[in-house]
């Protein structure tokens, strides 16, 4: 592996923001200073650009194993690279679900086969995301799974949630939850409000979401277990997940690019790019989520990479698997419906989920000694995507204009991604 130089960012180190150059030789940032010299170093030129920690994704699907025809590890990290992930945490719904060490060993080691990125997996609370019986947590927490969710469900039995927070609350795990309450979705295919009515199609009522934050909450007052909202869509979700912090509880949150830049107005045309879970929901509950991730009450952006074949986003409206991608995409969203300053932006990117998601060696600072996981990010950039290197095309995000474009991502000291297309 060369040396690489970066030249000229503005640099998100320590001490704050300077412009400065970065030297990486085998993996490690070795210099960061003004017009380092490294002859034979590939020259990266961050001119305009931010350079910070590479991002960090607490909430992909990449569907390996199992249903590769949708999307696999490899056509995955094509996609998070690009975006400038350097690492990402793949979700425990794959067929067979990971609910036992040899699948979690088997996804992390297809993750270093590829070598793009630093690939992480969720394990299973319940065994095979049933709901009925705990997966063996100590197990996979040895194995070094360090994240648990039975993403795509909700562990709707609170007496079993309480059992996996008692088991996993000593361990430092963390406790990621789909909070939805089946029961009140049931039969919903978008948010229940004025667009639901005017189209007669079932809604899901923010009730869903609050009822289960609201109970998981609860039950970590009694357990002491750490605790994530996924993909929190909803003002009152956003509260309650402000006034448990505001109480010391080891509570974290995360808002999807989607649920801050669209509402349920952009479902109108019946458009199933925009059908997911949680539904997109009010303009008030978006911008209570903006605000949110403004003052970090919501900790991290995480992407819900959920890809699908174009044969099941054609069927009919009511038909259609929920899910969209956007790993491509998620630091231009944000950059340009949110527009965080630089230090909020990469904490919310990069530094919060490495430490939430227990993730060494990301979420580092550009400093010396510390690993090269670098995302180069120019933020002034505009860009019009129409197409992506996952291997499924349901994106709300094709076709329109946003604010910031990765030039390049740096993991492990090499160039995993160059926007010209020079790199792997």
């Amino acid at each position: 592996m060369g040396d690489l130089l970066i030249t000229g960012g503005l640099v998100l180190g320590p001490d704050g923001p300077l412009v400065a150059d970065v030297l990486v030789s085998r993996g490690m940032i070795v210099a960061v200073g003004g017009d380092l010299d490294a002859p034979g170093a590939a020259i990266l030129d961050g001119s305009g650009c931010w350079v910070g920690p590479g991002f960090v994704d607490l909430h992909v699907h990449f569907r390996e194993p199992g249903q590769t025809h949708k999307e696999d590890i490899a056509t995955g990290s094509a996609a998070a690279v690009a975006g400038g992930y350097t690492a990402v945490v793949t979700m425990p719904n794959t067929d067979p679900a990971i609910d036992r060490v040899e699948v979690a060993r088997y996804v992390e080691g297809r993750g270093r086969e590829v070598g793009l990125l630093d690939v992480r997996a969720a394990g299973c609370l319940t065994i095979g995301r049933a709901g009925r019986e705990l997966a063996p947590l100590a197990a996979l927490w040895g194995a070094g799974v360090r994240v648990f969710s039975d993403d795509g469900d909700t562990v709707e039995d609170a007496a079993l949630m309480r059992r996996a927070m008692q088991a996993l609350a000593p361990l430092g795990a963390v406790v990621s939850q789909h909070a939805i309450d089946p029961r009140l979705a049931e039969g919903g295919h978008m948010h229940d409000g004025a667009v639901a009515a005017r189209l007669g199609i079932g809604g899901i009522p923010a009730e869903a979401e609050v009822r289960i934050v609201a109970r998981d909450i609860d039950l970590v007052r009694e357990t002491g277990a750490r605790y994530h909202l996924q993909h929190a869509s909803t003002a009152e979700a956003v509260e309650l997940v402000g006034a448990a912090k505001a109480e010391g509880l080891p509570v974290t949150a995360e808002a999807t690019p989607h649920h801050l830049a669209f509402t349920e107005d952009d479902l109108e045309s019946l458009d199933p790019s925009f059908k997911m879970m949680p539904p997109l929901r009010t303009a008030g509950d978006a911008a209570a989520l903006r605000a949110g991730l403004r003052d970090g009450v919501i900790d991290v952006v995480a992407t819900d990479h959920a890809p699908h074949t174009p044969e099941e986003k054609l069927r009919p409206f009511t038909e259609t698997p929920n899910g969209v991608i956007g790993s491509e995409w998620a630091a231009a969203v944000v950059n340009t419906v949110v527009s965080l300053d630089m230090a909020a932006f990469f904490d919310r990117m990069s530094v919060a989920p490495a430490r939430i998601g227990q993730i060494p060696g990301h979420g580092q600072l550009v400093a010396l000694g510390n690993p090269a996981n670098l995302v180069i990010f120019d933020p002034d950039a505009e860009s019009r995507p129409t197409t992506t290197r996952s291997r499924s095309h349901n994106a709300p995000y094709l076709g329109r204009t946003w604010r910031g474009m990765v030039r390049y991502t740096v993991f492990d000291g090499g160039i995993s991604y160059s926007a010209t297309g020079s790199a792997p």
